[in-house]
């Protein structure tokens, strides 16, 4: 596996890859890795020859309280679980090969970026829009892989793609979970063992949902009443939101249907989480 430090070096390395007729899939991570994030390589090695992951703490998208100093890093680590997946390239740049002195540029996806995480991280997904359009631009891959987890994000670099008419295939991974529910994340790592039971609570109200919604409860507003309850009922559990949406426009539900997903945020201690899933 090859370490490319360099945006010059990195499109030198794709460039020489197109040229022999090669297909490159790209999976944008912020390191850390955990089970999740190799799943996501290896679908994407089954999608392309060349597999280039980039592992970057993205400055621009974390808000002025959040955890931007404290979050997990271990190069090294990251480095031996990557090269154990046969990627070709883990591309880990510097901030100041990314954002030079006199950055300017912002890319922005207007309505998917709002509600949700977006009212509650202002800023985020515009840094997370820039910092993906400058990996494109870079890696030039033909597909790139996403989890669900962040699914906001992951409909928002889908608009991206084609309202900026990108021939690029954006593939989503589905959840991977511990054996006990938890959605895989690398803040998992800052929940003490009694935060970290706490934190089934989402996995056990989306499970809820689904049980709720298969024996015929259809209406959002009786649904959502249900899973604030549940997640109330869990000691320490600070709601953000929990919303019914359209899983491709994220728009609000008064009705579940096959296409409806059930997204929630909540605060444990100082550790912010997310969940989702589809409920028929």
């Amino acid at each position: 596996m090859q370490i490319i430090r360099t945006g010059a070096e990195m499109t030198a390395w794709s460039n020489q890859a197109l040229a022999r007729g090669e297909r490159i899939a790209l999976v944008p991570t912020m390191g850390y890795f955990h089970p999740g994030h190799l799943a996501l390589m290896r679908y994407a090695a089954g999608e392309a020859d060349q597999v280039v992951v980039s592992l970057f703490v993205n400055p621009i998208q974390f808000g002025p309280e959040e955890d931007l100093d404290r979050y997990p890093r271990d190069f090294a680590r990251d480095a031996e679980l990557a090269a154990e997946q046969g990627v070709a390239v883990l591309f880990a740049p510097e901030v100041a090969a990314m954002y030079p002195d006199d950055f300017q540029t912002r890319v922005s996806v207007d309505r998917l970026s709002r509600g949700l995480c977006g009212d509650q991280r202002p800023g985020h997904f515009e840094g997370v829009t820039t910092v993906v359009a400058k990996l494109f631009h870079l890696v030039k891959p033909h597909v790139a892989v996403f989890g669900e987890k962040d699914f906001q994000q992951l409909a928002v670099i889908r608009r991206m793609v084609v309202d900026l008419d990108w021939d690029i295939t954006i593939l989503g991974h589905p959840i991977v979970r511990e054996t006990d529910g938890l959605a895989m994340s690398s803040r998992n790592t800052y929940l003490d063992p009694t935060e970290r039971q706490t934190a089934l609570c989402l996995y056990r109200s989306l499970e809820l949902a689904r049980r709720l919604a298969r024996e015929g409860i259809r209406d959002a507003g009786q649904l959502s009443a249900e899973i604030e309850r549940k997640l109330h009922s869990c000691n320490g559990v600070e709601i953000e939101y929990i919303k019914l949406v359209d899983e491709k426009k994220l728009t609000a539900k008064t009705a579940v249907d096959p296409g409806t997903r059930l997204v929630m945020a909540v605060r444990i201690g100082r550790t912010r989480l997310i969940d989702n899933g589809l409920l028929l």
